[in-house]
């Protein structure tokens, strides 16, 4: 038996095969309850095990879930709007998602969510820091595979561009802008696949953060024709949080001289 089961993968009822024939032998259950038992044990744990994978080849290093959301911190953010999102419909008709707001505001909170749920519903999903695909972006430049790259990031059907405007952006004198560079994948992408991004900064100042106003607005009107937009106007949970712990330390005095 455990020969049959090592050839199918059956992995986790293998591992689990003696308390699984414990159960059986205690309970007696009828011949479709005990397949259903073994077998849907054994489903759950290859659905996870996927879910696993493709959040590791993503570039998702984070999990966030909808549910940890803290809506009470942001009460002009739309839960029901943002929940709606959640479903990922937007992604199967190819629109684009822009959230905008302050650092801490939990606009990368959404977007790893809506990550993970991708994740779970199979569908193909990368995740970046925007100064992070950058260079890698500027990497294929020095090595010979920017061709590889660029088609690597333009393929899956949710892209997500994480902290525009945070960070350094890396430049030799011999590359191109960054606004080039980001250009040549949005407009790759444009209208065939669905790019999320967030922004730390304003649209207004992506050009400087890039360096080229004219090929910046190039972005933005890509990005524009189908996005959604979400502007989280609201206070930073991380400098709360920051705060109440400051706020919960005990009060040290001075040794005294």
């Amino acid at each position: 038996m455990r020969r049959h089961l090592a050839f199918l993968g059956l992995t986790l009822t293998l591992s689990e095969l003696d308390q699984r024939l414990a159960w059986a032998t205690t309970e007696r259950p009828g011949a479709t309850a005990l397949l259903e038992h073994v077998l849907g044990r054994e489903a759950a744990h290859k659905l996870e095990e996927r879910i696993a994978r493709r959040v590791h080849v993503s570039g998702l290093v984070e999990r966030k879930a909808l549910e940890a959301f803290d809506w009470s911190f942001q009460p002009k953010l739309d839960k029901a709007f943002v929940l709606e999102l959640a479903r990922l419909d937007f992604v199967r008709r190819h629109d684009d998602l822009v959230i905008t707001g302050k650092t801490g505001t939990g606009k990368s909170h959404i977007l790893k969510a809506f990550a993970l749920r991708a994740c779970e519903q199979g569908i193909r999903m990368r995740y970046a820091r925007c100064v992070d695909l950058l260079d890698d972006l500027h990497a294929g430049l020095a090595d010979g595979s920017y061709a590889r790259r660029l088609k690597a990031w333009a393929s899956p059907a949710l892209l997500i561009i994480d902290d525009v405007g945070l960070g350094q952006v890396k430049k030799r004198a011999d590359e191109p802008t960054a606004a080039h560079t980001l250009y040549n994948l949005i407009d790759r992408r444009h209208s065939k696949v669905s790019t999320a991004v967030t922004s730390n900064i304003a649209l207004s100042d992506w050009g400087r953060f890039l360096g080229d106003a004219t090929l910046t607005a190039a972005i933005l009107d890509r990005l524009a024709m189908h996005a959604i937009r979400i502007e989280i106007d609201g206070p930073s949970y991380r400098q709360h949080v920051a705060a109440e712990r400051a706020g919960q330390r005990p009060a040290t005095s001075l040794p005294s001289s």
